[in-house]
């Protein structure tokens, strides 16, 4: 009999097997067993938490005994020891290293860049529009996205690197054959910065801030191997999850004519809130980063349950932006449900895309800002429409991306 103070959460008698989707897995016994329950995955202990309460718990106020789990050796194979893999010192010093390259006036000075991306975005589907020719959304957007972490980058650089680059957005899987081929390019980062150092060359790209950033203790910048991983990292972490993001949106614009005709309809306002909500609607349906693990290091507490030392905890932001007891209509499009004048009646924390905490993701504000740019730049001129009826089938990876490429017909705004 379990006393009081090591009761364990009730989960499935049946083992997670690799040939199951893991995140239909998961939402199938959170259907059962609800918001904590214990089961085993790739042979260890998890415990799938899905209330906000549990959540703070892992990520904010005892998040130093949940260091990431896990699944991020899959992930390390990939980035290496870099801001989203590394851990204690290392991961405090590179993340203040890090922090200032993404302040507000260092982002502020992409939006040109940005914006100019996205105009060369909008007259390629101007054309298609005009022409009838059917859009590869999915692809369009991965290159463009793609296009712009290179240049944020890399700068004036970009036409060397981006030939040796294409393969991000050109290969979806994430599997170790992939992993050889992006780690060989790591090479090209070296060889770049050595130039610079070689020129005296500074830059206001991300490469020349990691380069010229010390660390406030030992005034010691980083090793070529150290700047390599974390600069592997910005362009793995901020293509694909942006990518993934907008290319959801489109999906779900392209469903609900409504709200692409209400989009148009506002972007001809200044100043306009709408681009920013239809954003976070499709971040709360189909999150990029699905799921978040951690492992604790320590016995603990989540709510009433005792946490053994070394079990795994995984949190799906797709099933608790869905939860049936945060959300109203939880599977439903509706972005008015983050309109400012009238607030979210559920938790803070039932609404976690880029995690929350001390390490949660250092380019959100980035993210937001090209998905923002993205779509007052194009959704003013065009509306989508799907080529396709049926319901798309996800591929959970490491992000949220659709199994197949959305192939739509652009259609231009009348009185765009």
């Amino acid at each position: 009999m379990q006393t009081e103070a090591r009761r364990i959460p009730l989960g499935p008698t049946e083992k997670y097997s690799s040939s199951d989707d893991l995140l239909v897995w998961l939402g199938k016994h959170f259907s059962e067993f609800g918001d904590i329950y214990r089961a085993s995955i790739y042979g260890v202990d998890v415990y799938v938490v899905s209330a906000p309460e549990y959540v703070e718990h892992v990520l904010l106020r005892n998040w130093q005994n949940y260091p990431k789990g896990l699944a991020i050796k899959r992930i390390a194979l990939l980035l290496g020891n870099g801001l989203m893999v590394s851990k204690g010192d290392l991961w405090k010093r590179q993340r203040r290293m890090i922090q200032p390259a993404f302040n507000r006036a260092s982002l502020a000075e992409l939006t040109g860049m940005i914006t100019a991306a996205n105009q060369r975005l909008l007259d390629k589907w101007l054309y298609a529009a005009q022409t009838r020719r059917t859009i590869n959304v999915t692809r369009d957007v991965s290159q463009t996205i793609l296009e712009i972490v290179l240049l944020s980058i890399f700068g004036d650089d970009y036409e060397q690197v981006a030939p040796r680059f294409r393969l991000v957005s050109e290969e979806a899987a994430r599997d170790l054959e992939f992993a050889h081929v992006f780690n060989s390019l790591g090479a090209t980062i070296v060889e770049i910065a050595a130039r610079r150092r070689l020129q005296n060359r500074t830059a206001r790209d991300f490469l020349g801030m990691l380069m010229e950033a010390r660390d406030r203790d030992s005034g010691n910048g980083m090793s070529d191997a150290q700047l390599t991983r974390e600069i592997m990292t910005l362009i793995v972490a901020g293509h694909e999850t942006t990518a993934s993001t907008l290319n959801w949106t489109w999906y779900l614009l392209a469903r609900h004519p409504q709200v692409q005709t209400k989009l148009s309809a506002e972007l001809s306002r200044e100043h306009t809130a709408y681009p920013r909500m239809v954003i976070d609607e499709a971040l709360r349906l189909y999150p990029p980063g699905w799921l978040m693990t951690r492992r604790a290091i320590r016995d603990d507490h989540i709510g009433e349950y005792f946490v053994p030392a070394g079990t795994e905890i995984y949190i799906s932001p797709y099933y608790i932006q869905r939860h049936p007891h945060l959300w109203e209509a939880p599977d439903v499009f509706n972005p008015d449900r983050f309109d400012a004048a009238t607030p979210i009646d559920t938790d803070p924390l039932a609404f976690l895309p880029f995690s929350i905490g001390p390490r949660n993701c250092i380019g959100e504000h980035l993210a937001r800002m090209e998905m923002e740019i993205h779509l007052i730049t194009i959704a003013g001129r065009l509306t989508m429409r799907r080529l396709e009826s049926n319901e798309p089938a996800m591929a959970a990876g490491v992000n949220l991306l659709s199994a197949r490429d959305f192939m739509m017909q652009a259609e231009l705004i009348e009185s765009a």
